[in-house]
């Protein structure tokens, strides 16, 4: 009952089959009914439907009819004999085709009569949402209801009439989701699980079904660097998992104090604090300060984020949008308050759905202007620019930057140090997860004191903590990731290029490839993950807008050669076969976001130079190839080793970024109970790297 196949000449005459996902019925043709183990889930779900139910239920009967016998005992002997048939004293019922298939009709008619008793059972207003049959259905059973030949008790009368009344909270559930699956923005989650020791490669929900990942935002891989996960180790051995509480109540440890003063420093801030996501700190920071900013007038670039959105919106305070990195249209609306009236300008460094990047110096001339502080979301940069990693906002004053080393100090007149609050991630190139805001010790504290969102909200994991202080470190000493993450980013960029595959134009590390259609975006993320094994996730609306549907993909600095070949050849392959258009296709049609339109610039120069690269000393790290390891920096962890001496104790020697349970002995399979203080495990799979001996003023 359940062909794929004979499913798709219904989807014009049944409204479930036509807004539901071909992926979707597969799974639910493949998939068994946990209730009703005889059916299909796509099965049980028919025997809600007013055309299928019934349907299912007559065909059901007259299967069972088709398998059954009216001869008697004697008769069937009788049967048996004349056609030479012998049947063993042990024989069963699985044993004859006629009878075991009769006896499976039996029970698939038996559970599509409890599914259909079920359903009963259920709210019918319920059933009855989107699809014109069940409406039908219940408008004749309230005509014949109201003939009824015998009256109703008066108690169940008002039984019914109350529950008439209330709410159809499950109608409306599926009445949004249906608005999410008619304007294709329904979101599709899939199984990735990435591989410590593979990346970037993952398994799907099959284990051994192994895909590449080109669309993490763990860009730099240090969710798996082996200092990292050592810390992470070590830490978990001394501290424990959970944090125990609150920041206020048993939550506030050494190791989160120390990650704040990392994140400090790597900002030259005075202070910071950390959140349990950016989203978070995004959110509690714009909402806390419009809410206690009397008369604050906060001013939005048009492609923030959500989360500073929320904020501001949370806040209560005047929101006024500029377009996307308008510097006129911001000065026109900054002009229109007076310079007494408190002001924000809430915008991003690196824009993570196009590419483009704020003009961080540019408006922090017009916030001093017109008496604004400035608040930049460095997300999408922190880790990947600027000499240490501090962000675009550090990188505008490369050789500034460099020279003042790890100081905590500001460098007086930059960039960095004009920006009064910088929010950023630790969930994305530092591999872990949280979110944190530096800025003034008066204002981190005011944000402490008054923040709902970090108040309220239990504190990150020691483990989690120590393993992000370990990543800052490292990539604060450790420059060749970014080097290479950019080579190889503007190596995909240009062979994408020579293939007509259109790339949203932009100086960063996003590649954003335009498709320009939900349907076909999906259809082509899908063609990727299951014909090529490589995943990489269809960016639809409220992402982005309707129309510039695109495929959001991100290169790190451990893709390798092999890796960027079949990548390349698989989009290539996908854009023919689905016939999306090229950058050749919307130029004809005048372009779309930022693609093909007239007078538009094809490549935007990037913001890392041929200098900054090694280009010009010979020094540019090379793109690794299949069986080749990653480079691991001696220096880097040595000064990430260092940060955790006070607490974990000194290490040297091979770095050892991994545990793993004791194997039991082949002569004793069951393993003996442990006595007081044994360890029950051991560091395994030592990574030779040499560690350089400490050098004198080396950490801060």
């Amino acid at each position: 009952m359940d062909k794929l196949s004979s499913l798709s000449r219904f989807k014009a005459s049944c409204p479930f089959l036509g807004r539901t996902k071909t992926s979707t019925l597969r799974n639910l043709c493949t998939s068994t009914s946990t209730r009703f183990p005889s059916l299909s889930l796509l099965t049980e779900r028919a025997t809600n439907c007013p055309v299928m139910g019934p349907a299912l239920n007559v065909r059901s009967k007259e299967i069972v009819a088709g398998y059954a016998s009216v001869a008697g005992n004697p008769d069937i002997d009788q049967i048996h004999r004349e056609k030479g048939v012998s049947i063993p004293a042990d024989a069963t019922v699985e044993m004859c085709p006629h009878a075991s298939a009769a006896r499976a009709a039996a029970r698939m008619a038996d559970d599509l009569a409890n599914a259909a008793k079920a359903k009963e059972l259920s709210s019918k207003a319920a059933a009855a949402a989107g699809c014109p049959f069940h409406k039908a259905a219940l408008e004749n059973s309230a005509k014949a209801a109201a003939v009824a030949p015998h009256p109703v008790p008066a108690a169940a009368t008002a039984s019914t009439s109350a529950q008439s009344t209330a709410y159809d909270y499950e109608s409306f559930y599926r009445d949004e989701l249906d608005k999410k699956h008619k304007d294709k923005s329904y979101r599709y989650f899939n199984n990735i699980n990435r591989l410590a020791s593979k990346f970037p490669v993952a398994h799907t929900a099959k284990v051994e079904d192994e895909v590449q990942v080109w669309c993490s935002n763990d860009y730099l891989g240090m969710g798996n660097n082996p200092v990292v996960l050592e810390t992470m180790h070590r830490t978990l051995d001394r501290y424990g998992h959970g944090a125990g509480g609150t920041r206020n109540i048993a939550g506030n440890g050494a190791l989160h104090l120390g990650l704040e003063r990392e994140l400090a420093t790597l900002h030259r801030k005075d202070a910071a604090l950390v959140f349990s996501s950016c989203y978070v700190a995004n959110d509690a920071t714009l909402s806390t300060l419009g809410s206690k900013l009397p008369g604050c007038v906060m001013f939005s670039d048009q492609s923030n984020h959500a989360s500073m959105i929320q904020g501001m919106r949370h806040s209560g305070a005047k929101r006024v949008i500029f377009k996307h990195n308008d510097l006129e249209d911001l000065e026109n609306k900054l002009k229109m308050y007076p310079k007494e009236t408190p002001k924000l300008i809430a915008f991003e460094s690196v824009y993570s759905m196009c590419g483009s990047i704020g003009p961080i110096s540019e408006i922090c001339d017009l916030a001093k202007k017109y008496g604004a502080l400035t608040f930049l979301d460095e997300v999408h940069a922190v880790g990947l620019y600027g000499p240490r990693g501090a962000g675009v906002a550090e990188h505008l004053d490369y050789e500034a930057q460099l020279a003042a080393g790890d100081s905590p100090d500001p460098v007086p007149g930059s960039v960095m140090d004009r920006i009064d609050i910088i929010t950023g991630t630790l969930g994305k190139a530092y591999g872990a997860v949280g979110g944190y805001v530096a800025g003034s010790d008066d204002f981190i504290d005011m944000i402490r004191s008054y923040a709902p969102g970090f108040i309220f909200t239990t504190s990150l994991p020691p483990a989690t903590v120590a393993g992000a202080q370990a990543s800052i470190a490292y990539q604060k000493t450790y420059l060749g990731d970014r080097q290479l993450k950019q080579v190889n980013v503007r190596e995909t960029k240009r062979r994408f290029a020579e293939l007509d595959i259109p790339v949203v134009p932009g100086p960063s590390h996003i590649l954003p490839v335009l498709v320009g259609d939900a349907a076909l975006a999906k259809a082509a993320s899908d063609k990727l993950l299951y014909e090529h094994s490589i995943y990489v996730q269809a960016i639809n609306y409220p992402t982005v807008a309707v129309g510039e549907e695109r495929l959001r993909i991100t290169v790190t600095q451990r893709h390798t050669v092999e890796q960027i070949n079949k990548l390349v050849a698989a989009v290539d392959q996908v854009f023919t076969d689905l016939s999306i258009n090229r950058i050749k296709d919307w130029k004809a049609l005048g372009g779309r976001a930022t693609v093909g339109v007239p007078g538009q610039e094809e490549v935007v120069e990037p913001i890392w130079t041929k200098q900054q690269l090694g280009e010009e000393t010979g020094t540019t790290p090379k793109t690794l190839r299949d069986g080749e390891k990653d480079v691991v920096d001696p220096e880097g962890v040595f000064v990430a080793r260092s940060r955790f001496d006070h607490l974990l104790g000194p290490i040297s020697g091979p770095l050892r970024s991994s545990y793993q349970t004791a194997t039991p002995s082949v002569s004793s399979p069951v393993p003996k109970t442990l006595k007081t203080g044994a360890r029950p495990l051991e560091f395994v799979q030592p990574r030779d790297i040499p560690v350089p001996p400490p050098k004198l003023g080396a950490v801060a």
